[in-house]
């Protein structure tokens, strides 16, 4: 098979086998009555809101839309345009009093401060990776981006690892206060809480363990972020959706998921991971993208490191002995 069409989907058939494979695991293994999904903005939720409508209606599926104060606000809008053309029950909460509360933003500022002094809650500011990884093939280092509100230059410095743990401890709390909420709305409803990963970001651990992470099922972690736009847009999702960039959506300043964390952009990662999935030789692989072989290679082994360094956010809580009596409810 070319490289090209590796991810091509017969859209029809996925759509019923994931519609099945879903009322089933919500129905007849966990007992639940439909579907509770986060809706961020973006496509992966969106795409599994849609999917979640197909599969059971829109009479069972229950949208949350839950903005904070570093949020885009069009996140928000594109967000309620979807549940309304999907036609589904949703609720519109601001946690950002949640997350004052907690200690979220507190915390975050403190560590910011530490690594810009002059920093204030006005200026905006996010995190990024320094340089091209790939291209030096270097240990990855954070920097901190920081737009002053008197509008000044950017400024760019060095977090230190103390810093960045921090700031990524603190924000931690936006992805857990949301999945705190969606299980009060999942018990009250008798519903299931709908994960939102895509394959890209189930298999390289981009996600809050007890956070986003956390679900009762997770619909599209078998499909590469390439193919989930693809059922999103056979699905009905809104034009507006399908058209943006991936953001993490979490800095006051945007921040594309490349800058962050992943290697490479979706179209060129989709590809290289599934040529590392099916066993490929990079030389191969480079010829039909037409790049080098040694960027073939990197990504492979920063595949490998982010599979090696996120195992413990999928790892199950574990058991020093084993209790034989109970058996975790799984599909294998």
């Amino acid at each position: 098979m070319k490289l090209k069409d590796a991810l091509v989907l017969d859209l029809d058939a996925t759509t019923e086998r994931l519609s099945a494979a879903l009322r089933d695991t919500v129905h007849r293994k966990l007992r639940r009555r439909g579907l509770v999904v986060a809706i961020s903005g973006g496509v992966d939720s969106a795409c599994v809101a849609a999917l979640a409508t197909r599969a059971f209606g829109p009479d069972h599926v229950f949208g949350l839309l839950m903005p904070e104060k570093d949020s885009n606000p069009e996140s928000t809008v594109l967000g309620r345009r979807l549940v309304e053309t999907l036609g589904i029950d949703y609720h519109v909460q601001d946690i950002g009093q949640l997350l004052s509360a907690s200690g979220c933003y507190a915390a975050r500022d403190a560590a910011v401060r530490s690594a810009y002094p002059p920093y204030t809650p006005a200026d905006c500011w996010k995190i990024v990776m320094r340089g091209d990884r790939l291209a030096q093939n270097l240990l990855t280092v954070y920097d901190l981006v920081v737009q002053p509100a008197d509008g000044r230059p950017q400024e760019r410095v060095r977090l230190t690892a103390q810093a960045y743990l921090q700031i990524v401890a603190a924000t931690n709390f936006k992805q857990r206060c949301r999945k705190m909420i969606e299980y009060y709305h999942a018990d009250r409803l008798v519903y299931a809480v709908g994960g939102t990963p895509n394959r890209l970001e189930y298999d390289q651990g981009f996600f809050v363990k007890l956070g986003d992470g956390a679900a009762d099922v997770k619909p599209i972690a078998s499909l590469y972020k390439t193919q989930t736009y693809a059922l999103a847009r056979h699905l009905g999702v809104i034009d507006e959706i399908l058209e943006r960039e991936p953001t993490t959506d979490t800095f006051s300043l945007e921040q594309s998921q490349t800058e962050f964390f992943f290697s490479a952009h979706h179209s060129e990662l989709d590809l290289i991971l599934w040529a590392k999935n099916h066993q490929r030789p990079a030389v191969e692989v480079s010829r039909e993208l037409g790049v080098s072989t040694e960027r073939v290679e990197r990504v492979y082994n920063d595949i490998d490191q982010r599979r090696r360094t996120t195992a413990y956010l999928h790892a199950a809580p574990q058991l020093l002995e084993a209790v034989p009596e109970i058996a975790p409810l799984g599909i294998g």
